[in-house]
């Protein structure tokens, strides 16, 4: 009998609390380390909303990171399942080499790249709003930059060892590195002043303990066997893996994408207002925004976790013939990313006030606060659809339907992403900036229903064949 049966015979309600919420642990912790940032910066009165905007500028330039490294991880994590189930064990240790191979040569060129163009870089993110803004934001972006590697690393090994069946020391492993830099934001921010640059070395010190950790539970994997020439790259394997990765990334990449066009149409449409316009108030907006998709990124991460951690579960079942125990699960799936988009929805239109006084609000002038209010209630009033869209790309990825995950999330990320913040504004100027991730959410939505009932329908066929990507 496979040793990883249980994955076909197990309850999938116990499969879903097994995998998903180590996942979701996992992922919020990571998105956490920027998070942790921003609360001591905002709250650190020498660095206050221009940190915090600081802060905003660089953010989207680690996930350019990120989107690559879960690539490449969640790619290996569903091919792997897939050859476990149809018991191709040496492809899966194949996947797994080459992706810690590809990891570590992309993260060496995204640093140097990030190295050579940082001035263009940061002011292409709206880090010119200001002169003060723009000199933290560069302190800031040249030391994550440094940390880049093990961040990859980290990242992309996190869901080949829950491939692995271990999802509690993948989860142990990143919050180990969340917990050291939690312990020394306070001590550099604060007592030892070392403002942007301290922030950015806790970090780094933390992404360092989770990638150490995760490199030492790789080299003697349970279930995958790696051996010298699973390191050397096969362009084969590591086509359908990054196919079947396509989706992870394009769901990170996207947050990079559409802040970049919304950084700078608040940069642009600020500007124009009367009291953002001010030298003084000019930072606000992005501060404000920074903080609202640092929320949203937390909710999102919930609703990635859930979905991600059902790819071992449903990649084995569909590689073993079990489209049955797959269309349970999806259903699972949809209900709690309903569920959680719900209580989303309640906290940021009740509780907004509470929200932003996290992130240094009373050390703030009142139009801080009062733009937050109004940014947390309409940019994210649209959460249940934004979970429901999320949980549905992800889930079509784990059952190697890539080109339609795809399609899907080039429509939602990139194309209405990127092109509602730009249209928007020309009718509603600084609010048009608001109004453009409902707008995008809805339709996606209306998309996504059509998708997820095609789904169903062949999920309930009779015959069941191991898919190609298509």
């Amino acid at each position: 009998m496979n040793h990883a049966n249980f994955l076909e015979t197990e309850d999938i309600h116990v499969l879903m609390k097994k995998y998903s919420v180590p996942c979701i642990i996992s992922l919020l912790v990571a998105s956490l380390y920027n998070i942790v940032d921003q609360i001591f910066i905002a709250n650190a009165d020498y660095l206050g909303s221009f940190g915090n905007a600081a802060n905003t500028v660089v953010y989207p330039l680690t996930i350019v990171a990120l989107s690559i490294a879960v690539m490449i991880g969640d790619g290996a994590c569903a091919f792997v399942s897939i050859s476990l189930g149809a018991d191709r064990k040496e492809n899966a240790g194949k996947s797994v080499g080459n992706a810690i191979s590809l990891t570590l040569i992309v993260s060496l060129f995204i640093t140097l790249l990030y190295l050579l163009f940082a001035s263009p870089i940061v002011t292409a993110f709206g880090g010119k709003v200001n002169e003060e803004t723009f000199l933290l934001s560069k302190e800031y972006f040249f030391w994550i930059t440094m940390g880049i590697p093990f961040y990859m690393f980290g990242q992309a090994m996190n869901p080949i060892i829950r491939s692995d069946g271990s999802p509690k020391l993948a989860m142990r492993f990143t919050l180990a590195g969340c917990f050291a830099n939690l312990i020394l934001d306070p001590i550099f921010i604060y007592p030892l002043h070392m403002g942007m640059k301290g922030a950015a070395i806790a970090t780094i010190i933390g992404q360092i303990v989770t990638a150490v950790f995760s490199g030492i539970y790789v080299s003697k994997m349970r279930m995958v066997k790696l051996n010298k020439d699973s390191f050397f790259l096969d362009f084969s394997i590591i086509k359908q893996s990054l196919h079947l990765g396509m989706t992870s990334f394009l769901s990170q990449i996207s947050i990079v994408a559409s802040m970049m066009a919304i950084q700078n149409m608040i940069m642009k449409y600020g500007a124009l207002d009367p009291v953002f316009g001010l030298e003084e108030y000019a930072q606000i907006p992005m501060a404000v925004l920074g903080i609202v998709m640092k929320f949203f990124q937390i909710v999102i991460s919930i609703s990635v976790g859930l979905a991600a951690g059902c790819i071992p579960v449903v990649g084995y079942n569909i590689g073993a013939g079990r489209k049955d125990r797959a269309k349970d699960l999806f259903t699972l799936l949809l209900k709690f990313e309903a569920l959680t988009g719900l209580v989303a929805l309640i906290i940021v239109e009740v509780f907004p006030s509470a929200l932003i006084s996290i992130f240094g609000a009373a050390n703030e002038s009142a139009y801080y606060t009062m733009f937050a209010v109004k940014c947390f209630r309409t940019y994210l009033c649209m959460m249940i659809f934004a979970t429901i869209n999320k949980g549905t790309f992800i889930y079509l990825q784990s059952l190697g339907k890539a080109l339609s995950s795809t399609i899907l999330s080039l429509i939602r990320e990139i194309v209405l992403g990127v092109f509602l913040p730009i249209l928007l504004p020309l009718f509603f100027g600084l609010d048009g900036v608001l109004y453009s991730m409902p707008v995008a959410d809805f339709i996606t939505f209306m998309l996504s229903v059509i998708i997820i009932a095609k789904t169903y329908r062949e999920l309930s066929a009779i015959s069941i064949p191991i898919p190609a990507a298509d």
